[in-house]
């Protein structure tokens, strides 16, 4: 194992520096984890963008995180064994002890780390993990295309578990980006009637491509009333931060329908009580998922052949990788792959980037 590892720290709110770290050795309950690939999310641009510029050592941020184990702390099961192929996702790993984790409810439990906010994760060759975050991931799935399946794929594939449609009902998805283009795909592969609804005319052959029935174009006409003229929408599930629509769409919904927000935004949404009453619809929330969860989500990943659309960066242009993420440049997910080559290099400090090149998938 090398004495040290490369790694983008956040340095300074909203700049990435590519570094050289001391190898770490995991404590109990942790493993030491060679990452061979790191998906960057819309939420990390909240992680980069508001670092503490006083944290010493700055934040490694990332997410989902795909490798092998190559240390094991004390104390980890033993169902998890050196060399073995693993994911780590937002949530860093339940306790076990508090009232959420002793009902079952591994996803809600509040102590807890957050991977790249409140511990360092995986825009870098290696990391530590709580083995109780860890995530097997099946041999069908090469490294890249299982990282972005360990959040937009879990809390896609989890909030549509969630939202008490069956087979046949109608399934609207708003928003065709990083989150959508997974949902439409799980959407497709349990059975619903599936409606894409986003604002431009040019993701229609995608959305169509990618599983919906039906693409919703909000440039041209009214959403909900489209959804009311095939019955009513059982359930939607909202996958954008923009308040406003997500409001705008809650008539859309039958009798007894459900929206499913996922989308984080910090702008309220606009409900009446008559909405809600009136027709008994209802609105809730959902977050990624837990482990074994994941692991659900992995499995039916590769028994439907589902996979990400995304584009492949080495780590050492993290930068153009997430400045692209963040303006939209990317066709739905970016993912941060490593080398792993030996290094000379035995000092903590910067590193200099070398040229790269974009590799699309």
């Amino acid at each position: 194992m090398k004495s040290h590892y490369r790694a983008m720290q956040v340095t300074r709110p909203g700049v990435l520096e590519l570094v050289a770290r001391k190898t770490p050795t995991p404590s109990a309950g942790e493993v030491l984890i060679a990452v061979e690939a790191c998906g960057i999310c819309g939420a990390d641009a909240s992680d980069i963008e508001r670092a503490d510029p006083a944290l010493q050592p700055p934040r490694v941020p990332g997410h989902e995180i795909v490798g092998r184990i190559a240390a094991l702390g004390a104390g980890v099961p033993s169902r998890w064994t050196i060399g073995q192929r693993v994911g780590v996702g937002r949530l860093g790993g339940y306790c076990n002890e508090c009232v959420q984790c002793r009902q079952g409810h591994f996803q809600l439990c509040r102590n807890q780390p957050v991977v790249g906010a409140t511990c360092d994760g995986g825009y870098a060759e290696m990391m530590l993990a709580r083995g109780t975050a860890l995530v097997s991931i099946p041999d069908e799935l090469g490294a890249a295309e299982a990282a972005p399946l360990l959040c937009a794929g879990i809390a896609t594939f989890n909030a549509l578990k969630k939202c008490g449609a069956e087979a046949g009902d109608v399934v609207a998805i708003l928003g065709v980006g990083g989150l959508g283009h997974m949902a439409l795909q799980y959407a497709r592969h349990m059975g619903f009637k599936v409606v894409a609804i986003g604002r431009r005319g040019e993701v229609a052959a995608d959305a169509l491509a990618l599983g919906a029935h039906v693409y919703i174009d909000t440039s041209q006409e009214h959403a909900a009333t489209r959804l009311q003229s095939m019955g009513g929408a059982r359930a939607i599930l909202s996958t954008i931060g923009n308040a406003d629509a997500v409001s705008g769409l809650l008539d859309g919904l039958a009798p007894a329908g459900r929206l499913v927000v996922l989308g984080v935004t910090r702008d309220p949404l606009s409900v009446s009580s008559g909405q809600l009453v009136v027709g008994e619809r209802t609105v809730q929330g959902s977050i990624t998922g837990s482990p074994y969860e994941s692991e659900k989500a992995l499995d039916f990943s590769v028994l439907a052949g589902i996979r990400p659309m995304m584009e492949v960066m080495p780590l050492e242009q993290a930068n153009e990788a997430y400045r692209r993420m963040k303006s939209g440049d990317v066709r739905f997910r970016m993912v941060l792959t490593m080398n792993h080559e030996p290094s000379d290099d035995t000092s903590d400090g910067p590193l200099r980037e070398p040229a790269w090149h974009t590799q699309d998938r």
